[in-house]
């Protein structure tokens, strides 16, 4: 195997990289190995990072509006930064729920808590094209400590060990498509766990590696369905996706 991960994801080799990554399974976490691949994913959530940057720019300058998904439209920030704690928190979760995929740790500690639900003044129907949300350290909501929630759901899944149709335990991190929209809809978006591996399966419509995920959310600036908003609606998504990293 020509490793050279870091070099060859930089160079554009990145779907290659994945794929020798997802290989290798939990081994990825063996001293060999570790190191290098976590190098990889904390290049994937600083590209990531700068996406949702970019993102949040380019909407601001249209007047779109961020907020919560209530009936208020609550105004919100839709990124907020990993705190000086984001590295106590990674650590947190991986004892209690872990181990977590190599780049979800990356995201805790690099990316932070992102929100991009809200209106466009040219596109009345954005929060219904599921846009981004992942919410890890709970930053949005600095009442309600977010390591509670996370051990309710885990103690709920927990209990419900007769169930046989209980499935794997999910961290839920974002509304479902629907409750992006203030819709009663169904079960949060979130990652499969425990997962040793580089890269984990995040839990939406669909089940997608987290990476494949971002890169389909990104390819359309972070509102991956269509609306059938016409001309506004792809002027918001693929003409504001332009020039977006790749991960």
């Amino acid at each position: 195997m020509n490793r050279n991960w870091l070099a060859r994801y930089r160079d554009g080799q990145r779907e290659q990289v994945w794929h020798e990554l997802r290989q290798l399974g939990a081994a990825v976490r063996e001293p060999e190995f570790r190191a290098e691949a976590q190098l990889v994913c904390n290049e994937m959530a600083r590209r990531a990072r700068h996406n949702i940057e970019v993102i949040v720019e380019r909407l601001t300058q249209d007047g779109f509006r961020f907020h919560k998904n209530n009936d208020d439209q609550t105004p919100i920030t839709p990124h907020i930064p990993p705190t000086p704690a984001a590295a106590k928190h990674a650590d947190w979760l991986e004892q209690h729920f872990g181990p977590l995929p190599l780049t979800l740790l990356s995201w805790v500690r690099l990316v932070g808590d992102v929100w991009l639900v809200g209106t466009h003044p040219a596109w009345p129907a954005s929060a219904e094209a599921d846009p981004l949300v992942i919410e890890i350290e709970g930053s949005h909501y600095p009442d309600s400590p977010i390591h509670e929630y996370f051990t309710d759901l885990w103690e709920q899944w927990r209990d419900d060990e007769a169930n046989p149709n209980r499935g794997s335990f999910i961290l839920e991190l974002a509304p479902d498509r629907l409750h992006k929209a203030n819709v009663s809809g169904g079960a949060p978006y979130g990652m499969q766990l425990p997962d040793a591996c580089a890269d984990g399966l995040f839990r939406a419509e669909m089940g997608l590696p987290f990476v494949e995920y971002l890169n389909w959310v990104f390819r359309r600036a972070g509102f991956p369905h269509a609306t059938g908003g016409g001309a506004k609606e792809w002027e918001v998504t693929y003409k504001r996706a332009a020039g977006l990293l790749p991960l």
